[in-house]
């Protein structure tokens, strides 16, 4: 079984698919678990000796600043913070996002800046190890002071509170504490701001969004480079001395991929092609291009924000400070996010008009690519399923990070909404998948319309694996079967 040791060093992307793809366990460096446990002794100490107000530590929360807690009460404060602030509702968070949320806040806590005990960042460990996922709901969150209710319901169960999936069977709290024989952890002072102040919410939907953002762009450019050979265009659009003259790099890595791809088919070398082909042919390398950049700094702000510490206050052991800020805020990854919506919705957005183009009746193809139209729908239909899906994108690029509205008794009176960002995002990757999926399904049909001529042997030998799960449609049949099929091919069988 492979380890990965937090602490010993940033986590990428990279990392982090492997992490999951390859079942990693976790554990922490012996530098993380130095730093854990100077950082909870340092801050102790200083309670004993310090009758200041410490934010969180001996004084209640947001507008309740100004309440002063008894020492005697402060495991209880931080009890009842778990517990007030599990009050998500909507939707279940995905096992798959719920696995990162785990690890990230494990990442966040190894800092040594949050104050938190060892042995609670290695129970939260266990739950990743053991595959024990707390039941958490995508509503409830601001953005702000961090995601409260939905990193609230992901502590609980260190209480023995709350509900969890152990290796998906859903049971309480209590019953996996007892199944695995642990006990429930008593929060010590500031342990539970430090659980649920931090962003891991909003990161661990921006991570996975990004993962698979970063495979389907590739994808887009395999499925495009299809759909322009089928479609009988010209290669001229991706002659590199066009691209060297407005250098926007991912525009330049398109048109270079594009060319690549289609070297050696029969069908791009046609004569007596058309002057120029439409924009969403002709313009790949500028639209795919702009989101492959847009893609390069939403990932930029992900890998700082799952390097950082995200908590509130902040412990700094070696220069005996404790501040209080907002590291916990979420602007950096709500714009972020919505970007990343913007970024995706227009790789759909163009997916869909070459959809439209191929079943046009255009360039010797035949009406909804099939044989007798008008008995036969052929793949008509499919493009409104595009259109609509599309459409819906668009709809959810409204931005989030506009938005804001007053928490706390006016305390937390800017918010980023980009946990409702997180959601968004989440919603418009998936949707990306089935317009893809169903522009390669016309791709594909259109290419087999075009024997016995044939494309490229890259874009070939996708069409014959591809022959061997959806077969060309030669009359009217249930398409949402093979709109679901070439989803499953487009994501498992076109590798970068």
């Amino acid at each position: 079984m492979k380890s990965y040791f937090i602490g010993s060093g940033a986590i990428t992307l990279e990392l982090i698919q492997s992490i999951i793809t390859e079942g990693y366990q976790l554990a922490l460096s012996e530098e993380a678990t130095k730093k854990i446990i100077d950082c909870h002794n340092y801050l102790h100490e200083k309670i004993k000796v310090s009758t200041a107000p410490i934010y969180g530590i001996n004084t209640g929360f947001g507008s309740l600043q100004n309440v002063s807690i008894d020492n005697d009460q402060l495991e209880a404060l931080q009890s009842n913070l778990l517990k007030s602030h599990a009050c998500g509702t909507g939707d279940e968070v995905p096992h798959e996002i719920v696995r990162l949320m785990l690890l990230l806040k494990i990442q966040s806590l190894s800092y040594g800046h949050s104050g938190v005990q060892l042995s609670t960042v290695q129970r939260l460990i266990d739950f990743y190890n053991h595959d024990v996922l707390p039941v958490v709901f995508t509503q409830g969150s601001l953005g702000a002071s961090g995601d409260l209710a939905p990193l609230a319901h992901l502590s609980l169960p260190l209480l023995g509170i709350g509900e969890v999936y152990v290796q998906g069977k859903r049971k309480a709290a209590s019953a996996m504490l007892q199944q695995f024989g642990w006990e429930p952890l008593h929060m010590k002072a500031k342990e539970g701001l430090a659980l649920i102040n931090g962003t891991q919410f909003m990161s661990a939907y921006g991570v996975h969004c990004l993962l698979l953002a970063k495979k389907l762009s590739h994808v887009a450019d395999v499925v495009a480079a299809t759909s322009i050979d089928a479609f009988d265009c010209r290669l001229d659009p991706f002659n590199e001395l066009i691209h060297q003259i407005r250098p926007h790099k991912g525009q330049l890595e398109t048109a270079k991929f594009i060319s690549d791809v289609l070297a050696g088919s029969e069908l791009i070398n046609q004569p007596g092609k058309q002057t120029q082909d439409p924009y969403s042919f002709r313009c790949v390398p500028q639209v795919h291009g702009a989101s492959k950049d847009a893609l390069n700094y939403v990932e930029w702000v992900f890998i700082t924000e799952i390097n950082a510490v995200t908590d509130n206050p902040n412990v700094f052991p070696e220069e005996d400070l404790i501040l209080s800020g907002g590291n916990f805020h979420g602007q950096p990854l709500a714009l972020a996010l919505d970007f990343l919506c913007m970024a995706l919705s227009e790789l759909g957005s163009i997916s869909e008009r070459r959809t439209f183009q191929l079943i046009s009746g255009l360039r010797k193809l035949p009406a909804f690519l099939i044989a007798k139209p008008g008995l036969n729908s052929g793949l008509m239909i499919p493009q409104y399923t595009a259109a609509s899906i599309a459409s819906q994108n668009k709809q959810l690029c409204t931005p989030a990070s506009v938005d804001s509205i007053v928490s706390s008794n006016g305390q937390e009176d800017h918010v980023s909404m980009g946990a409702n960002a997180a959601v968004k995002a989440y919603k418009v990757v998936q949707n990306l998948v089935s317009i893809l999926g169903i522009e390669w399904l016309n791709a594909t049909q259109a290419l087999e319309l075009r024997r016995p001529l044939k494309s490229s042997l890259f874009i070939e030998k996708l069409f014959t694996d591809f022959r061997e799960e959806v077969a060309f449609i030669t009359e009217d049949r249930q398409l949402s079967i093979d709109i679901e099929k070439s989803k499953h091919f487009i994501l498992d069988s076109i590798i970068h």
